[in-house]
């Protein structure tokens, strides 16, 4: 028969593994793709899922008529000049996305300009 004290070592031992797993999958998580497929932007109005194959294959979509920053084969970050800086010659990231994406949306008449379309998450 097992003694109790046995059984507690075995528990102890069984917790130090659980921690431990916890953390390594915390501490390694998978890192993200170059191109994403999808992106999420969360802010306030509500996550908005965009899905990069939609624009590129469905609407045949150029890189350059979003990414108008495109130097080298570099694709930089939205956020990186478009902030909430309160400079009135740098759209912020929000002005930015709500001028080039519902205005395309609008100009060709498809895709959504309501709120609640994109803002559904």
């Amino acid at each position: 028969m097992t003694s109790q004290r046995d059984l507690k070592i075995a528990i102890y031992i069984m917790i130090i593994f659980l921690i431990t797993g916890i953390i390594c999958y915390a501490s390694f998580t998978s890192p993200v793709p170059e191109n994403p497929v999808r992106m999420m932007f969360q802010n306030k109005a509500g996550k908005v899922l965009f899905t990069h194959s939609v624009h590129s294959d469905d609407y045949t979509q150029d890189c350059l008529d979003c990414h108008h920053n495109i130097e080298d084969d570099e694709t930089y970050n939205c956020s990186e000049c478009h902030e909430e800086t309160g400079d009135e010659d740098l759209p912020s990231r929000a002005d930015a996305f709500h001028a080039q994406c519902k205005g395309c949306h609008e100009d060709l008449g498809a895709g959504p300009v309501e709120c609640n379309s994109c803002h559904s998450l």
